[in-house]
């Protein structure tokens, strides 16, 4: 594509050295859909005939078939999935397909090409992101009854419903699917008609182009156009934060099926077992999750140091991006798609929460809330309870196991019905504030994202 300034051929160990195409061919169906478009512009200019545009889209059209049907040949030698395309396409319908690249730079069209990909994956992940959502949905639904103690620092704190436990997951995908869709909205701006750097003297209608490609808007500056990879480091951020939720629902998940919570049982379908220990079910699938969170956010930091040092505009460093991109979409894409599918298969174990969750210093705070509720002051009554608890300590009993005249010891505003605030029910249907456990609240928020999420 250069031969007229070079006089040698390129050395084959840069050719391989610098060839994108074993993983940029995946941009093929955008690069195309690309051509085609600007194809129109060059006929609205008056720079190709109609006949002309209908070989190339016919000749673009057959070798999208191919490459659907795994029979295109990608050379290295052309470097990436632009030249291959083009050169494959110019081979076979001549002169038409060698004006095809005419007012367009591989600049702005890999500018393109990215774009148009990541729009797509912009809307297959929040598909993704819905069904990771149902999932946890219907798992608190199918054990809307089972309570489960909450926890601080890894250390029992307040009961909770175990579905409002997978709630919580369910509003962290929720801010997810709001950033991947935020992200889309900057992806989605034509940079095409940017050149390599200052466009052309060509002048082509960009507003068609970005019409026939559903772009709502065109770039504004030809070097930002060619030079901007901030989209992709937007998504890659976003993928970032689901990789992190995804890590966190995969601790909770392996500390639930473990021999001490047994909170959770998973599905033979979604465990392995051990080469040595014939009795071991491994939670593998959130293991690996939380393990691959640590590369996608390695991938983002990978882009953010390709590009923190490059001038204006377009530099090869920039090839880059595409391997860390394409990297975190795959692992997200596959990791929400077997969690979700986990998920579906898991099922609850009431026997241990209910074991769990029976233990009275748990409802701590609410004996706190009893003296808050006659008049002491919460840091007063903080100090009481704490007392109980030490106390409960010396005599080796539970909170239930206090007499009367125990807590009158520590202040005479206990009274018989001090007994009734150590029922985990009861506290449960007490919690009514907006966003709170109670039994009312968790079903309309069950119900809420059920109608939500179709």
């Amino acid at each position: 594509m250069w031969k007229g300034r070079f006089q040698q051929e390129t050395s084959a160990l840069l050719q391989q050295y610098s060839e994108s195409i074993s993983f940029d061919w995946r941009l093929w169906r955008h690069d195309i859909a690309g051509s085609i478009a600007h194809s129109a512009a060059l006929q609205k200019a008056g720079l190709i005939t109609a006949e002309e545009r209908a070989k190339i889209v016919d000749g673009l059209s057959a070798i999208g078939a191919e490459i659907e049907a795994g029979t295109f040949q990608w050379k290295t030698e052309l470097e990436d999935v632009h030249m291959n395309i083009e050169a494959e396409l110019t081979k076979r319908i001549g002169d038409a397909g060698a004006k095809l690249h005419t007012a367009r730079s591989r600049n702005d069209q890999v500018a393109l090409d990215i774009r148009l990909f990541l729009r797509d994956t912009c809307d297959e992940l929040d598909a993704l992101l819905t069904e990771m959502q149902r999932s946890l949905v219907d798992l608190g639904a199918r054990y809307r009854e089972v309570i489960i103690p909450g926890y601080t620092h890894l250390q029992r704190a307040q009961p909770v419903y175990f579905a409002h436990h997978l709630l919580a997951y369910v509003e962290m995908f929720q801010r997810d699917r709001d950033r991947v869709q935020d992200a889309r909205k900057r992806i989605n701006v034509l940079p095409l008609g940017s050149g390599a750097i200052a466009g052309s003297t060509i002048v082509l209608d960009r507003e068609l182009v970005a019409r026939e490609l559903n772009f709502p808007a065109v770039t504004q500056n030809s070097m930002d156009a060619v030079s901007d990879r901030d989209f992709a480091v937007e998504l890659l951020a976003a993928l970032a934060l689901v990789a992190v939720h995804l890590s966190r629902l995969s601790e909770d998940v392996i500390l639930w099926a473990s021999s001490e919570f047994q909170y959770l049982k998973l599905s033979d379908a979604f465990t392995t077992g051990s080469s040595l220990m014939p009795q071991k079910k491994n939670p593998d699938v959130a293991e690996l999750t939380r393990g691959k969170s640590g590369r996608v956010i390695g991938n983002l930091v990978s882009l953010l140091t390709t590009l923190k040092g490059l001038p204006m505009t377009y530099n090869r460093d920039m090839q880059e991006d595409k391997e860390p991109v394409f990297d975190s979409i795959d692992t997200i894409r596959t990791a929400l798609a077997v969690f979700a599918a986990m998920l579906r298969e898991a099922h609850a174990n009431p026997v241990a929460c209910a074991a769990a969750v029976a233990d009275p210093m748990l409802l701590a705070t609410d004996l706190a809330d009893y003296l808050v509720n006659r008049g002491i002051p919460f840091r007063k009554a903080h100090e009481v309870i704490g007392r109980a608890v030490a106390l409960c300590g010396e005599k080796k009993c539970e909170l239930t196991q206090l007499t009367l005249a125990d807590y009158q010891s520590l202040s005479p505003v206990f009274q018989a019905d001090v007994f009734e605030m150590l029922h985990v029910q009861k506290s449960m249907e007490a919690r009514k504030a907006i966003g709170a456990p109670s039994p009312q609240n968790v079903a309309a928020q069950l119900a809420r994202w059920q109608s939500a999420l179709g």
